[in-house]
């Protein structure tokens, strides 16, 4: 469980990194400020986003789970609001980090499968 979540949190750092470069709209102040978001990321992600996904099951039902994507960039703009040193202005900069994070998410465990599959 442990080694999973510090997993998370090093792919969440690498795709802050990669989306602070792509997207703009991203201020990072320091190398610290996105191991720190990356590390906030997977605890807000580990403990708020299952609270929220909870709470929002008939939006997600309803919309046949899009509204997943605009909880993936409310996680997003909460750990930039928490997170001295990283600024993300706007919603449309949240939303396109959110889909950068969650596509790097998506391509590790994908590879992890693959490679168990393998085995």
């Amino acid at each position: 469980m442990m080694r999973k979540w510090i997993l998370t949190c090093l792919i969440n750092i690498v795709a802050l990194v990669v989306a602070s470069y792509i997207v703009p709209g991203i201020t990072v102040n320091s190398a610290v400020a996105l191991v720190g978001a990356g590390l906030l990321l997977g605890v807000i992600n580990l403990f708020i986003r299952p609270v929220v996904m909870l709470l929002t099951i008939p939006l997600n039902v309803l919309t046949l789970g899009l509204f997943i994507l605009v909880i993936n960039t409310w996680m997003i703009m909460l750990t930039a609001a928490w997170m001295p040193g990283l600024g993300i202005h706007g919603f449309f900069a949240a939303f396109l980090t959110s889909l950068i994070v969650s596509l790097f998410n998506w391509l590790i465990k994908d590879l992890k499968r693959k490679d168990k599959n393998k085995r």
